[in-house]
């Protein structure tokens, strides 16, 4: 199964997808995590995201496309994976159905955990990262709804578009999401 998880900042797309992948045994390819190690191993790549992500600001597309581009051809993720934290834009999304087109592979679907804004701003700043400062928070929030909300009407064009209330608790998040999933593949 391949899969996108979308949602805020503070909306939980970490904790359900790797719920989400232990439970399909599919990798969890978190684009927050690698940037961060990439940036803390400053490896090439990460000197190069390390400025976008220190300001808050997205990495821009052609950079993430081509990371995604070699990411995809590994073979830990040739039967399935999930993307969390990206796409993050329109174009992105658009970008990699071309990249899985390519690669003879398609997405299965994008997984929308809805959250009211305000429950975003809560959940942020209690988990505290050091990139959750509240101005740097307030710029994330903005470029998530400028940027990320165009990405719900694209994958519910191609009907690829899941959406789940994600203001409960995550187990029940958790169920309605693997209920919704057993019953496609069966």
């Amino acid at each position: 199964m391949r899969l996108v998880i979308l949602g805020g900042p503070g909306a939980g797309k970490g904790t359900q997808a790797e719920l989400l992948c232990s439970n399909l045994s599919i990798p969890l390819l978190a684009i927050g995590e690698i940037l961060r190690a990439q940036i803390a191993e400053a490896t090439d790549f990460g000197n190069l995201v390390m400025p976008y992500v220190e300001s808050g600001e997205l990495v821009p597309d052609e950079i993430l496309i081509q990371f995604f581009g070699s990411r995809l051809l590994m073979p830990d993720v040739s039967n399935g994976w999930l993307l969390e934290g990206y796409p993050r834009t329109a174009f992105q999304a658009e970008e990699l159905d071309f990249l899985l087109e390519d690669l003879a592979q398609q997405l299965d679907w994008a997984i929308w955990l809805k959250v009211p804004h305000e429950v975003l701003v809560k959940r942020s700043i209690e988990r505290s990262r050091s990139d959750d400062h509240p101005e740097i928070l307030q710029r994330r929030l903005a470029l998530f709804e400028e940027r990320t909300i165009p990405i719900l009407e694209y994958y519910d064009r191609r009907s690829k578009l899941l959406t789940i209330d994600g203001d409960r608790s995550p187990e029940k998040v958790h169920q309605d999401l693997l209920k919704f999933l057993k019953q496609q593949v069966s």
